[in-house]
């Protein structure tokens, strides 16, 4: 027996708001030029969620989408994660939101990881499935990162620390893990270098920050984020093939975590996967955080077959990096 994904789905909020909108709200008393965040990230536009919606609303949407897809009743479900570098609240977790929502009555908890949270959820539950601990587990992600953009620039020096915020969008995903008696999870690889922990992050909100405002925007080095990836991220790629004899022509998509374009062509560069195993969703929907590999799986599934093997490589802030392979059952 083994585990694997049998159902995936993803949701968005209503609300687009395009790049350059957003620069002229936060920047609009600088000397930039116009047109530029647009053209430093490739981000053209990016689903924000209404005031009132939050990151459970978010994976209810996606959760509810994926129960129905596979005829799934809520009270089968006997693991919920919420893995997701947002939340709701401090306490309790998110998860319990979510859980209430839908109706079901398994064992909820919260998962997060910065943007590995989703890859991470799914991990575990596959875990606690070859462990005997639950048959039928729920994965979910909402994600609402831009609420941690500052609101507006007060000078050049900040915008150097508060620019990586900039890519944010908004989104949430769901996959159901269960059994499976071919194909699944086939290999799982992590890799954490968490000496870079204070790269780049959300700081507020915990015991070091726990009521400061300053501290709820996203502040980091996005140049020293990427040459960390880079450096360590090319030889998990390679453990990945070493060990289990795939080349990238045995994959039918390769996801990456997407931060920017330009930082996905540098990936493409770095790695050598052909640029159309990719599913490039950045462009028109930002960095979604945890939920980036949740929403290209949604995307590429209707046009997966069995046997199919899906590369996905996550990398979170702290930092992380982790590999999974799935093959379609």
């Amino acid at each position: 027996m083994n585990a694997g994904i049998t159902g995936v789905a993803y949701a968005l909020p209503a609300r687009t708001e395009l790049t350059d909108d957003l620069q002229q709200r936060v920047a609009g008393g600088l000397p930039v030029p116009a047109g530029l965040f647009r053209r430093t990230t490739g981000i053209r536009q990016r689903q924000v969620a209404a005031d009132d919606e939050y990151a459970s609303d978010l994976a209810i949407d996606a959760a509810t989408k994926v129960l129905a897809d596979t005829g799934t009743d809520p009270l089968d479900v006997d693991l919920l994660l919420f893995a997701s570098a947002t939340r709701d609240m401090t306490e309790p977790a998110t998860a319990h939101v979510v859980q209430a929502a839908l109706g079901s009555r398994g064992h909820a908890l919260d998962v997060t990881n910065a943007c590995n949270s989703f890859l991470n959820g799914i991990d575990l539950a596959r875990s606690m499935i070859l462990a005997g601990r639950a048959g039928k587990a729920l994965v979910v992600t909402g994600e609402t990162p831009t609420r941690a953009m500052r609101p507006r620039l007060r000078g050049l020096a900040e915008a150097r620390t508060a620019f990586a915020g900039y890519t944010f969008g908004d989104a949430g995903a769901a996959v159901l893990v269960e059994p499976v008696t071919g194909g699944g999870i086939l290999d799982v690889d992590t890799e954490t270098h968490s000496e870079h922990w204070a790269v780049g992050g959300i700081f507020g909100g915990g015991s070091r920050h726990p009521r400061s405002e300053e501290h709820t925007y996203f502040s980091g080095d996005g140049r020293r984020l990427r040459d960390v990836f880079e450096r360590i991220g090319a030889g998990l790629i390679e453990r990945v093939s070493v060990r289990t004899g795939l080349g990238w022509d045995d994959y039918a998509k390769v996801l990456v975590h997407q931060v920017t374009l330009p930082y996905l062509e540098r990936f493409v560069a770095v790695t050598g996967v052909p640029r159309d195993k990719l599913e490039v969703t950045v462009d028109e929907l930002g960095n979604m955080a945890s939920a980036s590999i949740g929403v290209q799986l949604g995307r590429v599934r209707p046009g997966l077959n069995a046997g199919d093997r899906v590369l996905m490589v996550g990398l979170g802030g702290g930092v992380s990096l982790m590999t999974m392979v799935w093959q379609v059952s």
